[in-house]
């Protein structure tokens, strides 16, 4: 039976980062995720890389400062799926006066050490040009960066990382149960698909589970855990856009949440996010009318245009494993992570909590608590670009720019599209193409069969689900008619 260093349950961010900054220490790893990768948390965030400016007010001091370095990091790193944000804050006195926005804007743009983005400032909205869209009555604000992150792509790049330096990236592939067999983990693996089932040998098992990261400790591993897991749900939903800038708006709504207003795919807006707390049972999530009037009513509060649920084009809804800190309110609830070690035999250490700005980081601490069971390596994720951001030290315009002299026939604006997926790893896709025809069937979108083949043969896609809303946003481009015939071109590849 095969005898991995490290085999990872849950293939979602975390996981990803784990087996990525695992493998490139030299060790043999495993990462099995019982659906596709980032099939659940890890495809429904905000899509931001942020420090999270509100978790200043909950005093989250720490977690702030590790966020906003990260961001530098992650900016670097894979700057294909990663750019900066300008984001503007319309001021409402009764809510927060402008001293503690100040304030907060202040430590915001300097806790996390020197950073590459421009500082926050105060902005009169209209005369400066920040208050496109909204009612004439918000004129003055703030606006500060942070980084947008396409999120379930983020996952795939480290995963494609972690299978570069050695490791076994299994979708589909669901935990059927472990034990603990004298100094090794006994691993059963159920293949969703075959049904087949295997079993394999770990010195260390990480449950990286998200939501069923409880339930995989009681069920499959028959262990109880101290760590309590508190699952709260957040919902989003996209609009046609409300305005045609780049920047995006943060609002502040009367029950102190805030709420994101986020241009998305070029004609659409983003907006969230809910706090729902829910039970297990309520898994997968699915979006309820009363939040999406919440989310509607929130944004029209600022919109110069009423923001109806009629209007809505898509939804989705996430979960956060949130570690259980005892906070009744689900906002008030710490996005830190928490890892618990297990050492009753083989070690099995299990990740609660954590957000996608803070993966990399979790992992290097997944390693750190590891490392009496591990070789001694440095950390390295920081200085490697992920799949496809190895831009040299150019910015992205002059990488397109270079795309753009080099397939002069193809449309400058699917380039920019293509580019922003995939990074270099374009030229693998786009080979000798000089026109549109040259890359296949056209599925709509801005989806072709080229990229298609790419997505199932490179990037373990299964699914028109895996293509058109996790590894692409296409779906979102598509009539019903254009998706089932991706679903048909799937199934008929099988």
């Amino acid at each position: 039976m095969e005898l991995y260093d490290i085999v990872i349950i849950g293939g979602g961010i975390n996981g990803a980062g784990i087996a990525r900054d695992a493998a490139g220490r030299g060790l043999k790893v495993l990462l099995a995720e019982q659906n596709d990768f980032a099939s659940a948390t890890s495809s429904a965030a905000t899509k931001l890389i942020h420090g999270g400016l509100r978790y200043l007010e909950y005093y989250e001091f720490r977690l702030v400062a590790e966020s906003l370095a990260e961001r530098e990091v992650m900016l670097k790193i894979a700057p294909h799926i990663i750019w900066p944000l300008e984001f503007v804050l319309p001021h409402e006195k009764h809510l927060r006066p402008a001293w503690m926005v100040r304030a907060g804007l202040f430590l915001y743009d300097h806790i996390g050490g020197r950073g590459t983005l421009p500082k926050s400032r105060s902005v009169r909205l209209e005369a400066q040009g920040h208050g496109a869209g909204l009612k004439p009555e918000f004129s003055r604000g703030f606006a500060y960066y942070d980084a947008w992150v396409d999120d379930a792509r983020l996952v795939v790049l480290t995963l494609a990382s972690a299978r570069a330096h050695g490791a076994t990236v299994l979708p589909r592939t669901r935990c059927a149960g472990a034990r603990r067999e004298g100094d090794a983990w006994c691993v059963a693996l159920r293949d969703q698909t075959t049904g087949r089932q295997r079993d394999v040998h770990a010195r260390i098992l990480v449950n990286a589970a998200g939501p069923w990261v409880k339930s995989l400790l009681e069920r499959e591993l028959n262990i109880e855990s101290p760590g309590q897991v508190r699952l709260v749900k957040g919902s989003h939903i996209v609009v046609p856009r409300i305005h045609d800038k780049r920047y995006a708006y943060i609002l502040q709504n009367p029950d102190r949440r805030v709420i994101f207003m986020i241009p998305y795919e070029r004609e659409f807006t983003l907006i969230g996010t809910t706090d729902v707390q829910v039970a297990e049972k309520d898994l997968p999530p699915v979006i309820s009318s009363d939040e999406i009037a919440y989310l509607c009513a929130a944004a029209s509060r600022y919109s110069a245009r009423a923001i109806t649920p009629d209007q809505v084009v898509w939804s989705y809804s996430g979960v956060r494993p949130l570690y259980d800190d005892g906070k009744e309110d689900p906002s008030a609830i710490t996005r830190d992570y928490v890892l618990l070690l297990d050492e009753q035999g083989p070690p099995l250490l299990s990740v609660f909590g954590g957000k996608i700005t803070t993966y990399r980081k979790l992992a290097e601490h997944v390693m750190e608590k590891l490392a009496r069971w591990t070789p001694a390596r440095r950390p390295w994720t920081h200085a490697e670009p992920l799949p496809g951001g190895d831009f040299g030290g150019r910015d992205f315009p002059l990488v397109l720019g270079e795309y753009r002299a080099r397939h002069p026939g193809l449309d400058p604006h699917w380039l920019a599209r293509l580019l922003r997926r995939h990074g270099t790893l374009s030229t693998t896709i786009l080979d000798n193409a000089q026109t549109e025809a040259d890359l296949g069937e056209n599925f709509g979108g801005g989806l072709y069969q080229r990229e298609l083949a790419y997505l199932i043969e490179r990037e373990w896609a299964g699914s028109a689900d895996d293509v058109l809303w996790r590894r692409t946003k296409c779906g979102l481009h598509m009539n019903e008619a254009q998706r089932r015939r991706v679903a048909e071109r799937m199934a008929g590849a099988q």
